[in-house]
């Protein structure tokens, strides 16, 4: 994930999040590997960023080159849905409110994906004495992302995805084989994970439940995939 930045000090490039749950994965099952989440800082970087971190102090000058945008393209429509839904993102603009915080109706969303304004990006506002791995959970819960792991003996990996998202999804995240050959899902919460044995056990105690492909997985929860290519 590339988090761009303005206004604040931050280290350019990758960055390992420190993951308290891996990492208890990790001495629980004494996994002999382990793959983290690394986020991707890019300072001044705001189109092919999928969050921006900028100091509240700042948030005007980001604003900024918004209304500069809307501006432009308002001398050149004529009225219509999409002329009064510029002057109504240049009036909450001047109110120093970025776009990503605003409750847009559908018709408003695709308008605004097709204009791609910048702070209709996640936008995190800081107060700046945050350290870089807050600042790492602040982006990826504006973001709507979500981790869910899988563990054992061989490897302890964290995998992001969008919160609300079915474990079908999942599977293709960790490899297209297990989304293309998908008989079923074994899912644990992270919790009752922590007080297994291992996933086997688990099952066993039934804390582990077996799910179809359509499951929505939550946040943190171990999962397995059976599957047949």
């Amino acid at each position: 994930m590339k988090i761009g930045f303005t206004g604040i000090d931050l280290p350019e490039g990758k960055t390992k999040y420190k993951d308290e749950k891996l990492i208890a994965l990790e001495t629980k099952d004494k996994a002999k590997k382990v793959v983290p989440f690394f986020a991707e800082f890019a300072k001044d970087e705001f189109v092919q960023s999928e969050a921006i971190v900028v100091p509240k102090s700042n948030i005007l000058d980001l604003l900024i080159l918004d209304m500069d945008k809307f501006e432009t393209r308002l001398l050149k429509l004529e009225d219509g849905d999409e002329k009064s839904l510029m002057t109504k993102c240049m009036d909450l603009l001047e109110q120093e409110k970025p776009l990503c915080d605003v409750d847009f109706n559908d018709e408003e969303r695709e308008i605004l994906i097709a204009t791609a304004p910048i702070s209709f990006k996640p936008i995190v506002q800081i107060e700046g004495s945050e350290d870089i791995n807050t600042i790492i959970f602040l982006a990826l819960e504006k973001a709507n992302q979500m981790f869910f792991y899988t563990s054992g003996p061989k490897e302890s990996h964290s995998w992001l995805i969008q919160k609300g998202s079915e474990i079908i999804a999942c599977a293709e995240r960790i490899h297209s084989d297990l989304a293309r050959g998908f008989i079923k899902g074994d899912v644990v919460s992270f919790e009752d994970y922590m007080n297994c044995h291992n996933f086997n056990d688990c099952k066993s105690k039934g804390v582990a439940k077996m799910v179809d492909r359509n499951h929505i997985v939550q946040p943190n929860d171990i999962i397995e995939i059976r599957f047949n290519v």
